[in-house]
């Protein structure tokens, strides 16, 4: 059974006969609110609908957190600002605190509507609740006044999911509320005496400002976050809320709150979900909206259409964690959904595919699955002019309209742009002579007929097809029988064309991309007829550096070798070498290990996703020296642990008689996760 129905099923089981089924949400407006914060919204709405389409009615709750204070400048907004002229404004809550960016009324209307334009996009509807007002409004005053008279029992709540015994003192001076100061509006007050009703109270404030507060009238104030979470469950009959694995941990937010939730306001608590902390692929640092370290709903909807990040939502369990991808896994993704989506209209899904399908797709909107991995591969042939990719579908045979694949074009022109400017396929201008130079007599055979049949015309692509795989077989006849021979001479003619076309080794599928792009764009490329020292493409080549009259040429760098070679090891068979996984890696970061002159941390990727390996080099190269850079890894050998740290293989390097360490670098072109023969 889908995971939210389950969730459906166990409320509904709860309280059968409840009119209403309430889901809530909330997230604090701190700063941009990110795509986790989002998870939360997410997991709530695939409940409230699992609810409605078993008939219930239900609807989803959101608070905007705003009357919480502001803890911390986000980053985003220092920078922006340029200096920390907002620090004056920790301890006040959101809600009073100044737009930084001058377009809002305040600091949480700014991040909200920032996050509700983005919202609308998914076709979610709530209904929205903002605590400042909600407070303020004299809302909440009984149930304040009803804490305050309960105080001895919260603190005795909050004091056993504590792994410190409380002082009779703290017990003594605690109050589960905290009153805003109308002098430095913050929350730094603390409460003197209360009156015997608890309706009226004195309180101190550490800015010097001190006064008495009247809980009946007087409304600028909060309960604490453990108190007031329960307190609004009790008041909007909440029945489901999610929560990160943060508040999910035992004797977290949760255990407290559902606590305080039954044993002072006598309510049920909610049925509570915990979900997973959302990643991205390739990033670094905990996303939140306080450090600016964060990915918002909106910055995907230019990678994602609405309609697939409902659907990574939908599709994984909220106890399970999940990537965004800026790599090119996110082709995949891509793949796998329209695969999905395809299965769920031919009517061949099964139960679980069709209800992730339901709560991914959007009311309103037609989404057309078109194949994102062609529209970044042949999206630059066509400089991203949706016309004449219109007419490149209809060429292959695969007629999308303009009006089903404009979306996600743009989409695959922001990916290539933003996150892999390397993928995108760029026809030289030239003829590559360098390259050409370096092909064996056979191979450069080969591309000669493929020019010969491109330039003869009336191929279909099928046909192209299977000409691109007929050549080799004619140029190499002695290897035709043996599929792995032939499969090397074939990737080396794939490899070939790449390069004379591209620039590069590798591109989109050759016979797709052959048959797509019109051949007069590329057929001169593969023409190599003409003799070199006539070819004008040849003679614009750069020419080498010019020695200067006084300074002969730098004499070759001589051998050396090391005085007293180590003796060398015992002779092992082919079958012991096979077992090692040596593999080309790119290093993505490096840095010194804490408390250790020799140990560098490198993060990798390894061609199927991020290592971490540990190496004594720290005293050879500085960490700039190899962020970037392509080295050769033993990426099978058992992990082993460098004090915190787990290392996922090991480094091949060279060590001289001096003591110094080589790094064995893989060269520039060769390609992440190939395998070292």
């Amino acid at each position: 059974m889908y995971w939210a129905d389950q969730l459906a099923d166990e409320i509904i089981r709860r309280k059968p006969d409840k009119e209403e089924y309430v889901c809530a949400a909330g997230i604090s407006p701190s700063g941009s609110v990110h795509i986790g914060n989002f998870r939360d919204i997410a997991t709530s709405y695939f409940v409230c609908r699992a609810l409605q389409k078993k008939g219930k009615k239900a609807k989803l709750l959101f608070s905007w957190d705003e009357f919480d204070r502001l803890r911390k400048v986000p980053k985003n907004v220092s920078d922006y600002l340029g200096n920390n002229s907002y620090e004056q404004y920790i301890g006040c809550p959101y809600v009073d605190i100044p737009d930084p960016f001058g377009k809002e009324t305040s600091y949480a209307a700014h991040f909200e509507k920032e996050f509700m334009a983005s919202v609308e996009r998914f076709g979610i509807q709530m209904e929205y609740r903002y605590q400042a007002k909600e407070y303020r409004s004299g809302r909440y005053a009984e149930y304040i006044i009803f804490a305050l008279k309960n105080r001895d029992k919260i603190f005795s709540i909050l004091d056993s999911h504590r792994t410190q015994d409380a002082t009779e003192e703290e017990r003594k001076n605690y109050y589960p509320v905290s009153i805003f100061c109308p002098h430095c509006h913050k929350d730094s007050t603390k409460i003197v005496s209360l009156s015997e009703d608890c309706t009226k109270a004195h309180y101190v404030c550490e800015c010097g400002h001190e006064g008495d507060f009247d809980f009946t009238k007087d409304f600028n104030c909060k309960l604490q976050w453990k108190i007031d979470w329960p307190m609004r469950w009790k008041a909007e009959g909440v029945d489901f809320e999610p929560g990160g694995k943060d508040h999910a941990s035992k004797n977290g937010s949760y255990d407290t709150a559902k606590d305080i939730s039954k044993q002072v306001f006598g309510y049920d608590p909610p049925l509570f979900q915990g979900y997973e902390f959302i990643g991205i692929k390739g990033s670094v640092g905990k996303m939140s909206g306080s450090s600016g370290l964060n990915m918002t709903p909106d910055f995907l909807l230019k990678l994602y259409p609405p309609e697939m990040i409902l659907w990574l939502y939908a599709k994984t369990e909220p106890l399970k964690a999940f990537d965004f991808c800026l790599s090119d896994e996110i082709l995949r993704q891509y793949f796998e959904f329209g695969k999905m989506v395809g299965a769920v209209r031919a009517g061949t899904a099964d139960e679980n595919t069709k209800r992730i399908v339901e709560n991914s797709l959007i009311e309103g909107r037609n989404f057309v699955p078109v194949p994102m991995s062609q529209l970044v591969d042949l999206g630059s042939v066509v400089d991203f002019n949706p016309d004449m990719m219109e007419k490149l579908f209809q060429k292959i045979g695969t007629p999308y309209t303009k009006e089903e694949f404009s979306e996600l074009f743009e989409k695959a022109k922001f990916w290539l742009k933003t996150c892999s400017p390397e993928s995108e396929y760029i026809i030289l201008k030239k003829r590559n002579w360098k390259y050409w130079r370096t092909m064996a007599e056979p191979e450069r055979a080969c591309v000669r007929a493929l020019h010969d049949y491109i330039a003869a015309g009336g191929y279909t692509l099928d046909s192209l097809q299977s000409e691109l795989y007929a050549i080799p077989k004619q140029v190499f006849p002695d290897k035709a029988e043996d599929k792995n021979a032939l499969k090397q001479v074939q990737s080396k003619f794939f490899q070939d064309v790449y390069n004379l076309i591209l620039g590069r080794d590798r591109g989109p599928r050759l016979y797709l991309y052959l048959f797509a792009v019109d051949a007069d764009r590329y057929l001169r490329l593969l023409d190599f007829s003409l003799p070199e020292s006539e070819d004008p493409d040849a003679k614009e080549e750069e020419p080498a550096p010019a020695q200067s009259a006084d300074k002969a040429p730098a004499a070759p760098a001589e051998d050396k070798f090391v005085p007293e070679a180590a003796p060398f090891k015992q002779t092992i068979g082919i079958e012991a070498f096979d077992a090692c996984d040596i593999r080309v890696c790119k290093v993505l970061s490096a840095k010194p290990m804490r408390k250790t002159n020799k140990l560098m941390k490198l993060t990798l990727h390894d061609g199927a996703g991020e290592r971490v390996i540990v190496s004594s080099i720290a005293d050879q190269y500085e960490p700039d020296m190899l962020a970037g850079k392509k080295i050769v890894v033993l990426v099978n050998l058992q992990p082993h642990k460098f004090g915190n740290e787990y290392s996922n293989g090991m480094l091949l390097a060279s060590t001289n008689s001096d003591g110094a360490c080589r790094v064995l670098f893989a060269a520039d072109d060769a390609e992440i996760g190939s395998l070292v023969h």
